[in-house]
């Protein structure tokens, strides 16, 4: 125990307190300043998580895999939400204009937004402009980690859905098909994505909340879309179906 004495000085004096230190006090001071130093050694000595380097072994195969499919999957999804929103090329000066379209994606001709609901031109281009990044993220990933320079391309299911937009006539009936085709298209990134959190290197949170981040956005989208599709075309009774085929076989992966 420490015992307070009495304090020194004067009024015009910094007070000091004197004590008396015991025995016992002495020996749990040494005890802790021990333990301090061998926490100080330990850590020192221990080995750094390597978050900025690849992952290791299995964890390193599925994480190029699921960075190189969710960059194909954000690619087709970014012709999809052009045809309902429409592309500019240059942004117009009004920040709230309802009209505005997204960047159009590389090598396709300019297109008039086939939606003709706000509020679904509105998501649409906040979903452009969101898998836009997250395709810049995966690909500094894969060259990060991995050295790998992976260039977006159309799979076949995302070819398939934007063939689909591209058949449906401007209109109302663009909007219903819009709303159900995108919402099976996120659905298809879920489980990937959801397999990701605990597939992942260990070492990598960074991709572990790119991959969260994916559930709950994706997740939140698609319920909005659902409730869009209710109130506006009265069909509640709408869930999310894809084809998991590609998704399922990057889920089992060992």
């Amino acid at each position: 125990m420490v015992e307070i004495l009495s304090f020194e000085g004067g009024l015009n004096r910094p007070f000091y307190p004197r004590t008396r230190v015991t025995s016992g006090a002495m020996r749990s001071v040494s005890k802790v300043l021990f333990a301090l130093g061998a926490t100080a050694i330990l850590s020192i000595a221990a080995p750094a998580a390597n978050a900025s380097g690849p992952g290791r072994g299995v964890t390193a195969d599925f994480e190029k895999a699921y960075l190189e499919f969710i960059i194909d999957h954000h690619y087709s999804a970014l012709r999809m939400t052009e045809l309902a929103a429409g592309t500019d090329l240059q942004r117009d000066a009004p920040v709230d204009n309802a009209q505005e379209g997204t960047a159009p994606t590389p090598n396709t001709n300019p297109t008039p937004a086939k939606a003709t609901d706000d509020q679904i031109k509105s998501m649409s281009r906040q979903a452009n402009r969101t898998q836009r990044e997250e395709i810049l993220k995966a690909q500094r990933f894969l060259r990060d980690w991995y050295g790998v320079n992976h260039t977006p391309q159309l799979q076949p299911q995302g070819r398939q859905a934007i063939q689909q937009l591209e058949q449906t006539a401007t209109g109302t009936e663009f909007n219903r098909t819009f709303l159900q085709t995108f919402s099976n298209h996120h659905y298809r990134a879920l489980f990937p994505s959801l397999a990701c959190q605990v597939k992942r290197d260990i070492d990598h949170d960074e991709l572990e909340r790119y991959c969260s981040g994916i559930v709950h956005s994706q997740t939140n989208q698609i319920n909005d879309m659902r409730e869009m599709l209710c109130k506006k075309f009265s069909i509640c009774d709408f869930v999310p179906t894809a084809n998991l085929g590609p998704a399922l076989r990057l889920i089992n992966q060992p």
